[in-house]
């Protein structure tokens, strides 16, 4: 037996035993068979955690169907939270299904970015007109520079400013995955985000409406701010129909304009860290100034702007593509953990409800300005 062991160490002995070696067979044949072998150990490693973020996935619709006033990207998150607490599956959470979940977390948000691209053509931004695209550019730039400004000065840890700024200032928690799959953020950093703007994007369907009248904004106004300030499309879409059809019209595209700068928005951020990130690498291989992801969702917005994908397609991919964010979200719940969210809660509410005002404020005057 101890020579059997030294042989699968020691090249030396293996020649001697095989005329596959001196044939040329024997070691291409290992290679292959090693491969497959640990292609296999991956699979096994991550399935229980693919399997629970799909279970979470399916839930999370199940919520929504019952329950319509909950996203169901919303109620993903909640879920994944909830099953990294719960006594009867925490231990499971983080341990077994760890390596799936955290897959989860990374690899479908870019594919589900990637999708999001679906959504917008150029010729949405052309119906929008010159004026609102800039304000919305503004809203942007503004509601970004300052909350990670703020962020970083009330010593929020890691890159939770950071990432807690991209959510405010373009989409929620796909702007947290795809700029923390840019800059190999800690997981644990992009889950508390994500539960941050999560929240506070689910206050603003409720408060939102409330201000409606008083702030005198008419229908078209009002769904451009709404556009312009809430974070997650689902959300924009249940504060703003409360105005009616047109309201939602306008409120869509403005978002969709939001979206539309998340892939500069990815660029600069991975130019300006991107030392930071190259660290971060894989066999310490710099990766891309411009993500691959960010690349695909520029893509799939020329495609879009084709006109040749049939509605079907389209909303294949829709449907597709909040599946695979909600599998994601559900995968990046599960890594917060609440005590050590606890421990930088005062600062972390403090951060989010200053970013609302922020980009609530500089909203509503771009839209007065430009309306």
């Amino acid at each position: 037996m101890a020579l059997t062991r030294t042989s699968a160490l020691d090249p030396a002995p293996a020649a001697a035993h095989g005329d596959g070696a001196a044939h040329g067979g024997g070691t291409a044949h290992g290679g292959r068979s090693g491969r497959v072998r640990r292609s296999a150990d991956a699979g096994r490693r991550l399935l229980p955690g693919l399997v629970a973020a799909a279970a979470g996935t399916a839930v999370a619709f199940a919520v929504h169907r019952a329950l319509p006033a909950v996203p169901a990207l919303t109620a993903a998150i909640v879920l994944g939270i909830a099953a990294a607490h719960l006594p009867g599956l925490r231990d499971r959470v983080r341990g077994a299904a760890r390596p799936g979940l955290s897959l989860a977390g990374r690899r479908l948000m870019r594919l589900g970015v990637v999708l999001l691209g679906l959504k917008l053509s150029v010729q949405d931004v052309r119906d929008l007109g010159w004026p609102s695209a800039l304000m919305v550019v503004a809203v942007v730039a503004a509601t970004f520079a300052g909350t990670w400004w703020l962020g970083r000065r009330i010593g929020l840890p890691g890159d939770q400013p950071l990432l807690i700024a991209a959510g405010y200032a373009i989409c929620g928690a796909s702007a947290i995955g795809a700029v923390s799959a840019a800059t190999g953020s800690d997981e644990e950093d992009a889950a508390s985000s994500v539960a941050l703007v999560t929240l506070c994007g689910t206050l603003a369907i409720a408060v939102l409406p409330l201000l409606h009248q008083p702030l005198g904004l008419d229908d078209a106004q009002f769904g451009r701010w709404v556009g312009a300030s809430v974070h997650d499309v689902g959300q924009v879409v249940a504060a703003a129909q409360t105005a009616g059809p047109a309201a939602l019209g306008d409120a869509v595209l403005v978002k969709l304009m939001r979206v539309a700068l998340l892939a500069p928005l990815v660029a600069v951020v991975a130019l300006g860290l991107g030392r930071r990130a190259g660290t971060r690498g894989v066999a310490g291989r710099k990766p891309s100034p411009v993500p691959l992801f960010v690349l695909g969702f520029l893509a799939m917005i020329g495609l879009r702007s084709t006109g040749w994908l049939p509605g079907t397609v389209l909303d294949g991919a829709a449907h597709a593509q909040e599946i695979l964010l909600a599998a994601a979200l559900f995968g990046l719940g599960s890594a917060v953990h609440l005590p050590t969210l606890a421990r930088t809660g005062g600062r972390a509410a403090l951060l989010g409800l200053s970013a609302w005002g922020v980009v609530a404020g500089v909203s509503y005057a771009g839209v007065l300005l430009t309306t």
